[in-house]
């Protein structure tokens, strides 16, 4: 094995040094310190409204070269419904998927994050609306949950699609008989109608999707359904 002994190594022009070739492996000595170099997990961008995700500006932010990232894209919680002097129909959860793209080749993604279904004071609840990544050549799509029934047919309510991720998790459904909110993947969901007090839905701040709980009389509101959210963990290396 050739051995080269030398204190620094500098480009002859330009800024970047190439060490091996394509399909070589450069690997350190055992004990050595790999400073400088920089791999796996170093960033992670939250999108909580719509807007647009831009390689260069987070490599900037970072100091490094992001070559992957996992997408989390959840869609937003139908709000609940409204009967006068019975049990209301919750809402159903949004979608939820998940996906590791190579952004070598991608400089920026649009971002869309739907919001939850607003409560209503009486009838079906609203929709929850759906949350994308669009890059150009990667496209999820994760609906919204359906609002909750507000009629005396005491339906149940279907939860958002999911499509584009590796993984791709359908919104829960929501269960009239059980009465509180479909959970989604980043939220629980919101209490049942057994009160005339106005309901908010989810378990803390921090919950994403989720179907929101109906309520009894036309004298109160039902839960709004959880928001969206889109989730953009970045890799180096």
């Amino acid at each position: 094995m050739s051995t080269i002994n030398v204190n620094s190594i500098a480009p002859e022009s330009g800024s970047t040094i190439t060490i091996g070739g394509s399909g070589d492996t450069v690997t350190l000595g055992s004990g050595a310190s790999a400073s400088g170099f920089t791999s796996g997990i170093v960033g992670v961008s939250t999108f909580t409204s719509s807007g647009t995700w831009t390689k260069a500006t987070r490599e900037s932010a970072l100091g490094v070269t992001i070559k992957r990232v996992i997408v989390e894209v959840q869609g937003a919680g139908g709000s609940g419904g409204v009967i006068n002097g019975s049990y209301a129909g919750p809402g159903a959860a949004g979608g939820y998927a998940k996906k590791l793209i190579d952004v070598s080749s991608i400089s920026s993604s649009t971002i869309t994050i739907g919001s939850g279904g607003a409560g209503v004071t009486s009838g079906n609840g609203n929709n929850g609306g759906s949350s994308i990544w669009s890059d150009g050549t990667n496209t999820i799509t994760c609906g919204g949950g359906s609002g909750g029934d507000g009629t005396t047919n005491y339906l149940s309510r279907v939860g958002g699609a999911a499509t584009g991720g590796d993984i791709n998790i359908p919104g829960q459904d929501s269960n009239y008989i059980r009465g509180s909110g479909a959970a989604s993947v980043l939220g629980h969901g919101g209490p049942d109608s057994d009160s005339s007090s106005s309901f908010t839905g989810g378990s803390s701040p921090n919950a994403r999707g989720y179907g929101a709980g109906g309520a009894p009389s036309y004298t109160s509101t039902s839960g709004n359904g959880g928001d969206g959210i889109v989730i953009v963990t970045e890799i180096a290396g």
